[in-house]
Formats: C-alpha cells, sequence, structure tokens
C-alpha cells in the first residue's frame, strides 16, 4: 500500500463514499480506479486499504441512522432481559440483522483467496456489472412494491443477507444492487429494500474493515492514507445515503441500470484495447 498516496486516497475515498450505497458496485468502481490509476488491484495491501475505509462509510450510516439503531438495540436489550417484551419486531429484527450475517461471513472467510485472487481481476468486474444490470431490471419490474419496513421477515432478511455473497464473490455485481434487488422481487417497495440493505449491510462490512486492518497496517503502509482515505468515504456516504434514500422514493432504479451498462461495456472496451490490465 506504499503505492497510494495521499491524493489517490482522496480520490478513492471519494469513489467509495459515492459508490458504497447506491447499487452500482463500490468494489468495481474501487478496482476500476486503482487500475486507472497504475494501482494493482489484486495486491493485498490495496485489497485490505479497499476494506478499511470501507468503515468510514459505514459511520456515516451508523451516524444517518443513529436513532433507528438505539431503538432496535433497545428493543434487543430489553428483549434479552425480559421475555414479554420479544414480541416486538425490532427485537425481532436484531436477531435477524445477526442471522443473516452469518452466511456472508463463512463465505467470506472460506473463499478469501478466490476473492482476492483471480476474482479480483477487472474482467470479472465488467461482466457483473452487466448481468447484475438484468438482474436489478428484472427486480425492479417485477416487484410488487407493497411491503413496508415494517412487513419484513426472518425470510426477507435471510434472502436479502446471503445475496450480499454475490457481490462478495463478484465485484462488480454489488453488494448494495443485490440486496436491493432481493428486497424488491420480495415485493418490498424500493425504501424499504434500500433501508433493509443498510442495516445488513453494518456488520458485514464493518467486520471486513476491521478483519483487513492487521493486514492494511502489517503490510509496512503508511497510515496516514488509510486515514485520509476513511474520512473521505465518511463524509462523502454521508452524503450519498441522504440523496438516495430521497431518490428511491420516487424514482425506480433504470437510471442506475443503464449506468452500470454503460460503465460494463467501457470497461469491457478498455481492457480489450490494453488500455487497463485486468
Amino acid at each position: 500500500m506504499s503505492a497510494i498516496s495521499i491524493g489517490q486516497a482522496v480520490i478513492l475515498g471519494v469513489v467509495e463514499g459515492v459508490t458504497e450505497f447506491l447499487p452500482v458496485s463500490s468494489t468495481g468502481h474501487l478496482k476500476i480506479t486503482e487500475g486507472l490509476m497504475n494501482i494493482p488491484v489484486d495486491d493485498k495491501s490495496v485489497v485490505a486499504f479497499t476494506a478499511v475505509i470501507q468503515v468510514g462509510a459505514i459511520a456515516a450510516v451508523l451516524l444517518y441512522f443513529f436513532k433507528d439503531i438505539v431503538r432496535i438495540l433497545g428493543a434487543w436489550g430489553r428483549g434479552l432481559r425480559h421475555r414479554d417484551q420479544r414480541y416486538h419486531h425490532d427485537y425481532k429484527f436484531a436477531w435477524w440483522v445477526i442471522y443473516a450475517t452469518i452466511p456472508v461471513v463463512i463465505v467470506g472467510l472460506a473463499a478469501k483467496p478466490l476473492i482476492e485472487g483471480p476474482l479480483a481481476s477487472l474482467w470479472v468486474v465488467a461482466a457483473s456489472l452487466i448481468v447484475g444490470s438484468g438482474l436489478m431490471w428484472a427486480a425492479d419490474q417485477m416487484g410488487r412494491h407493497k411491503r413496508g419496513e415494517d412487513d419484513t421477515t426472518l425470510k426477507d432478511a435471510m434472502l436479502v443477507g446471503s445475496s450480499q455473497i454475490l457481490a462478495l464473490l463478484f465485484p462488480g455485481f454489488s453488494r448494495s444492487g443485490a440486496t436491493m434487488s432481493t428486497g424488491l422481487i420480495l415485493d418490498l417497495d424500493r425504501v424499504a429494500a434500500t433501508r433493509l440493505s443498510f442495516f445488513l449491510g453494518i456488520p458485514a462490512l464493518t467486520g471486513a474493515g476491521l478483519y483487513e486492518l492487521k493486514d492494511a497496517v502489517g503490510a509496512g503502509a503508511d497510515t496516514t492514507p488509510l486515514i485520509v482515505g476513511t474520512v473521505v468515504s465518511f463524509i462523502v456516504a454521508y452524503a450519498s445515503i441522504a440523496w438516495l434514500l430521497k431518490y428511491v422514493a420516487r424514482h425506480s432504479f433504470n437510471a442506475f441500470v443503464i449506468y452500470r451498462l454503460i460503465v460494463g461495456a467501457i470497461l469491457f472496451a478498455l481492457l480489450g484495447a490494453g488500455v487497463l490490465n485486468a
């Protein structure tokens, strides 16, 4: 990671903050950006840097949804102490988030060599951007958008949480895109699907960032780029979250689908022409 300068860390922090929660693939955009700046995308320290600056984006979620998180954790704590409080939806939801995180943790640890190796290729990113676009478009068309956040169930949480595996294995697919699309297929409305995606992403992304932190620092890298990238991603991500929730309340996901298709096609062209090294 010594190859990442402070200026590059700022750029990567902006890219992370803008794309982490939009259904366009933050990992894919980071890898593309790293490729354009001649930063090796499969270098372990670079992979670690990418995971660590996600903590900034997660901090933005924690701040933005602070009241909701306090309410949910409060209900969970009361439920643990008092059996008669376990009927509350927030108590159940807290457990669902925990359960839904387990599959992606298991796959993440088991497939770590593949994720940091062959699957880190920009060819995979390009293909995943396009395939993920098809899924997102189909989900938005199929979904009846009739269920709100209070209608979510354990089944919803498990299916949406497990869909994060697609983005984990295929960078470019987009964690947000996969989870939101799954939520839409389950007939959640766009806002409910988006908020569920946020909540389910908190433990998975935070855990990944903290897990990779030791590799990032252990690689002998200057911690300054890490701090700069993380702070920038926090600021930009907060604004991105606020914008996205307002956007999905009034619009479909078609703009994201079109954008992903364009980026995927351009990436294929750049790779084919040898402008970018996969």
